[in-house]
């Protein structure tokens, strides 16, 4: 499977440059599409149908077509408006393409996912109120295999890796951050460039821990992040949106991202934390739930084996665990 894996790479990574540049567009035109459709969330609706269409168009062929991805496309086989908006964004990479692709393309992401077999799983827009305030946000595409994530693709088109890796920043025309399963992790300017290894910092107790979490409290517990970081010499964070933050770690330019549970039952989905915990393992991070077990993809759509996500370099990592069972947080 590796030659085959190293193809579905290219054409994984190929594909998210390609939507990643239809959304950076439309995300420079909300006005316009907000005008239009009469409708404040209409650019997002747009983005992410958008994106799951080029995508899945152009991972046709590719040996494996079967996704799990948020997004079908009743809505637009009842909105005309948002349905033209969608089908000419996709031609402006996929010149050809039809009405009837674009929503063949979008209804691909129906898998259910599961233990067996080899499916893609995709977030079109994650960070979708990062996406409307012109923040950070993420296309994420990753490929599991027997309930193992084997490729990761991460298209940021607000993150510069090489400008301001903490994110704190808006850094057009972005990165692409990609991992092979054993192969590392390495990230490079959407506009084209040389790759560079992503690599975790060297990192020792009596370090300030460097922290990202979500800018949405429903999101992640802010309060329970306090209480962590009260153990560790100092910290320093930053918040952001969407599965950058996986970047920001796999990057070096903070040392642990803290996802919290903020209600009993909330259960992650899929396709929020397989492209980018693979970039982050693969950059030698630490990823699991906040009892220390890994991240179980084989479930279907959901985390339902998880409870939160500790994503950190692996010396804080587990002195984040610790912190967590001496507060009783689980």
């Amino acid at each position: 499977m590796s030659t085959q894996l190293t193809t579905m790479k290219t054409r994984a990574t190929d594909a998210v440059t390609a939507a990643a540049g239809v959304v950076a567009n439309l995300a420079s035109d909300l006005d316009r599409i907000i005008s239009v459709s009469k409708d404040d969330r209409s650019p997002v609706t747009v983005a992410d149908f958008a994106a799951q269409a080029v995508v899945g168009l152009m991972l046709r062929g590719c040996g494996v077509e079967a996704m799990v991805g948020e997004e079908d496309a009743a809505q637009l086989r009842e909105n005309d408006v948002l349905r033209a908006e969608v089908v000419s964004a996709v031609q402006r990479v996929i010149p050809d393409a039809s009405v009837d692709d674009v929503l063949t393309a979008i209804d691909s992401g129906n898998s259910a996912g599961g233990p067996t077999g080899a499916f893609w799983t995709l977030d079109p827009i994650d960070g979708t109120k990062g996406f409307l305030r012109g923040g950070q946000f993420a296309l994420a595409l990753g490929f599991i295999e027997e309930g193992e994530v084997q490729l990761g693709v991460l298209g940021l088109p607000h993150w510069g890796l090489e400008a301001d890796p903490r994110g704190c920043s808006v850094q057009p025309p972005g990165s692409i951050c990609v991992a092979q399963r054993g192969c590392g992790a390495q990230g490079w300017p959407l506009a084209g460039g040389d790759p560079v290894d992503l690599r975790v910092r060297d990192w020792s107790p009596g370090d300030v821990l460097r922290t990202c979490e979500s800018v949405e409290s429903g999101h992640t517990s802010h309060d329970l992040s306090d209480q962590i970081k009260e153990a560790f010499h100092g910290n320093e964070a930053v918040r952001l949106d969407s599965q950058a933050k996986y970047a920001v770690v796999a990057a070096g330019a903070a040392d642990a991202y803290l996802r919290l549970p903020t209600r009993p039952g909330y259960v992650e989905r899929i396709w929020d934390h397989a492209a980018g915990a693979l970039i982050a393992t693969e950059a030698g991070a630490v990823v699991s739930d906040i009892h220390g077990k890994a991240l179980d993809f084989s479930r279907g759509r959901g985390l339902e084996e998880n409870k939160g996500v500790i994503c950190a370099v692996p010396e804080a990592h587990s002195l984040i665990l610790q912190r967590i069972k001496d507060l009783d947080l689980g």
